[in-house]
């Protein structure tokens, strides 16, 4: 079955560019030019991935309201950012609002297309792995449903990307206590960022949890050598 991309860019040209790449790639593509159409599409039917632009018309912050939009109806559907706003404090606002990954319109098409195949083969394995045995982990108040990707803190659900998710996972359920470094958080998420853009997951996912328990403290900094879960 063919994957459908929904694509989000208020550039005409630009657009259809990408639009005419990844249909001929073999995807079906719903592409959208504003914040509003896309929203009342995806509420109706999502695709199984999203390619949102930041700026959209005349919202500087338009991609990163539709993902939070996204991040209500589904907490596991795959979200890229393709934006020429590029700097830390952009791509650190676009994890927090639940982007599992950030790319800047320099990249090439290819790159594009082997971001958004890689984000697919992971959602598929998640939704396909683990049918017919035990899938939850528990860890104190944390409880982990690895069939259905999701988290729960005290019994309260967390919503958390894929990244956050694969994240939470690799620091929690494999080998808790363990310190973690970066490129292991990395190679868990099935991502390769900088470091300080690691650190910018570990501070959202913080985030999440703390919106539901103030006194969230589990996810401790080490420095020197990474991240442990430890409660």
């Amino acid at each position: 079955m063919r994957c459908t991309i929904g694509l989000v860019e208020d550039d005409d040209v630009i657009r259809e560019n990408y639009a005419d790449f990844l249909e001929a790639r073999g995807f079906g593509v719903r592409h959208f030019a504003e914040r509003e159409a896309a929203t009342q599409a995806f509420a109706a039917a999502l695709p199984d991935i999203a390619v949102l632009d930041v700026a959209l018309g005349d919202e500087r912050d338009g991609g990163f309201r539709l993902c939070q939009d996204l991040r209500k109806i589904s907490s596991t559907l795959p979200v890229i950012f393709l934006t020429s706003y590029d700097s830390d404090a952009d791509r650190i606002s676009g994890l927090r609002v639940g982007g599992d990954d950030y790319l800047s319109k320099d990249s090439s098409f290819e790159f594009l297309a082997v971001r958004i195949e890689t984000l697919l083969e992971r959602h598929e394995a998640i939704l396909e792995g683990d049918e017919g045995r035990n899938t939850q982990v528990v860890v104190g108040p944390l409880a982990i449903d690895l069939q259905r990707t999701t988290v729960r803190w005290n019994g309260q659900p967390i919503e958390l990307s894929l990244t956050h998710y694969w994240m939470v996972v690799a620091l929690a359920a494999s080998s808790p206590g363990q310190a973690k470094t970066a490129n292991e958080l990395m190679t868990a998420a099935n991502i390769k960022v900088a470091p300080n853009t690691v650190a910018a997951h570990i501070r959202s996912i913080r985030s999440r949890f703390r919106a539901i328990d103030p006194g969230f403290d589990a996810i401790r900094t080490e420095r020197g050598h990474g991240y442990r879960w430890s409660l």
